[in-house]
């Protein structure tokens, strides 16, 4: 059992429009809506790859059903703690040039008891999972030492945890080593203080992180690919994608690949590579944060993997 922490559930609203301007109106061609949330993409794509998964996340009155039918659907245990405050909404507005612009919302402010509740629901997922996956941004409520107390929770308990986050989360998170960070090249710059603009850079990052007792680091690098690092070196997996429908969401779809990976054994190299398939099959796909196994099977042998000098 692969566990995801993905607290702040989110209600994905993908628009397709024909232009986008600043202080221009824009005319909707199409709007898909779905639950969403860096854990819940993850723990759907686990599934999607055939590994048992659970997932603890927020959920509201007005979509509990949506949420519940769609993760069942999918074959995703949701232990969901219900909140009587709204979820946040996060919005992709796609252009006609392909070009994708986001707006995160932030999400309610929890109060002491829901806090509890989900540390809880964590606790318990933890006892049963062979990896546990800390996904994504808190609801407003948590402190920034959120993550790196949970992390130290995990390892005490003999279990692998990978922390995919930015900001002063990931930073604080760091100091608990968790046994994987998955940051973007402008997370790892903003955490590292310097420019990610190349492979060099991202490799150096990689193994920087290492030094810090991280034994995985993966620095993500858009259409460049992906750095993966462990005691025997860097590697570097990519793979040319024509046409790109929808990149958003493509990391985590990575993270999911690497995880399952990581559960059955895999080296570096073909977790690597399946991470970087499954990130390549959300790119193609329409939905955010979901990578399909046929069309990853398809992807795989086009993933590029080599070792860095």
């Amino acid at each position: 059992m692969i566990s995801v922490v993905g607290f702040n559930t989110a209600i994905d609203r993908f628009i397709r429009l024909d232009t986008l301007g600043l202080g221009k109106v824009s005319r909707s061609l199409d709007e898909q809506v779905c639950p969403g949330g860096k854990g819940l993409h993850v723990a759907q794509t686990i599934a999607a790859l055939g590994e048992r998964v659970q997932l603890v996340g927020l959920v509201d009155s007005a979509h509990r059903n949506l949420i519940g039918r769609r993760l069942s659907e999918r074959g995703v245990l949701f232990h969901g703690i219900e909140i009587a405050d709204s979820l946040r909404t996060c919005i992709a507005l796609r252009d006609a040039t392909g070009q994708v612009t986001e707006v995160l919302g932030q999400g309610p402010l929890l109060n002491e008891e829901q806090r509890e509740a989900l540390l809880r629901a964590f606790r318990r997922s933890v006892d049963d999972s062979e990896l546990v996956i800390l996904s994504g941004s808190l609801p407003r409520g948590f402190p920034p030492t959120t993550y790196a107390e949970m992390a130290t929770y995990v390892r005490d308990a003999g279990k692998r945890c990978l922390v995919d986050a930015s900001g002063e989360l990931l930073r604080q998170a760091l100091q608990a080593q968790p046994f994987m960070v998955k940051p973007n090249r402008d997370e790892v710059a903003e955490l590292l203080g310097r420019p990610i603009d190349d492979l060099a850079a991202a490799a150096s990052a990689a193994r920087e992180l290492a030094v810090r007792g991280v034994e995985m680091p993966v620095v993500t690098m858009g259409a460049m690919g992906a750095v993966a690092a462990d005691a025997r070196g860097v590697w570097h997996a990519a793979i040319e994608l024509a046409p790109i429908r929808n990149a958003v969401g493509s990391g985590d779809c990575l993270l999911a690949g690497m995880a399952v990976g990581m559960v059955r054994g895999m080296t570096l190299e073909e977790t690597l590579r399946l991470g970087a398939a499954c990130g390549a099959a959300n790119a193609q796909g329409e939905e955010t944060g979901f990578a399909e196994r046929p069309a990853v099977a398809a992807l795989l042998s086009q993933v590029r993997v080599h070792r860095l000098a």
